[in-house]
């Protein structure tokens, strides 16, 4: 009987505390995945002036690729030439083409289409020309690298020594053969600025040396007029002085 009591008061308690937290907090019926989903598929809220909106743009497209241009029944560089690899089946075709074919094989095919662009012949495979193509094939390949991976310093620093050295071959190749220069950055796809000019940030101890320096130059220069003046005036009188006695 008085275990009854005791539980029938322990259960009208604890409905008042519900009640009670149901009116501080009150309850709102969501369905299932109703926040989570808007939230992956609306994208981060972005506030345009006081209001506020969500931007879908969780997958942008990246920038094409150089090697877009290959079609995926291309066949590998190795089997190219072979003429076997012309006639079999399509599911061995498939094998040896560029669909199953790894990164490198396709960026292997890319300089070699970039390199029968500007070499002089079939056999030139050392001339500045082909050495430009196939920088140009490798520094595309880094800049879509670290277009995903911008954190990644080591190929970043291999893509400017690359770009470092290109632009010398380039820099080179303009001064010997100015229309092979035209013709290798129309081929590639290059567009070349010239070299900033001189630079420095102009400091007040920069100045003031600046200053200086230029006094020195003109205390200089102000001398050296003196005394070239006194030797022409010293040469003058000798020959002054030695033209009577030659009279004599």
């Amino acid at each position: 009987m008085f275990s009854s009591f005791g539980l029938r008061t322990i259960l009208k308690s604890s409905v008042g505390v519900l009640c009670e937290s149901s009116a501080l907090f009150p309850t709102v019926s969501v369905g299932p995945w109703s926040c989570c989903a808007s939230a992956l598929l609306s994208g981060p809220a972005v506030s345009k002036g006081g209001k506020s909106s969500h931007v879908s743009n969780w997958f942008l497209p990246g920038p094409e690729s150089q090697l877009s241009d290959l079609a995926p029944a291309m066949l590998k560089m190795e089997y190219a030439p072979v003429p076997l690899a012309q006639t079999t089946d399509d599911l061995v075709k498939r094998l040896l083409s560029l669909e199953l074919a790894s990164h490198k094989e396709k960026l292997q095919l890319k300089k070699e289409q970039l390199i029968t662009k500007v070499q002089r012949d079939e056999n030139d495979r050392n001339s500045v020309e082909v050495k430009v193509a196939v920088l140009t094939a490798r520094i595309r390949n880094y800049q879509e690298h670290l277009q995903k991976h911008h954190k990644d310093k080591a190929n970043k620093r291999r893509m400017l020594m690359a770009i470092d050295r290109r632009k010398k071959l380039l820099k080179n190749l303009r001064l010997v053969r100015f229309d092979t220069f035209e013709r290798v950055c129309e081929q590639l796809g290059i567009v070349y600025t010239f070299p900033p000019e001189y630079y420095r940030r102009a400091t007040r101890r920069w100045l003031a040396k600046k200053e200086f320096c230029i006094k020195v130059f003109k205390a200089v220069q102000k001398q050296k007029a003196e005394q070239k003046m006194k030797q022409q005036i010293s040469t003058s009188e000798t020959k002054e002085a030695k033209a009577p006695e030659a009279q004599t």
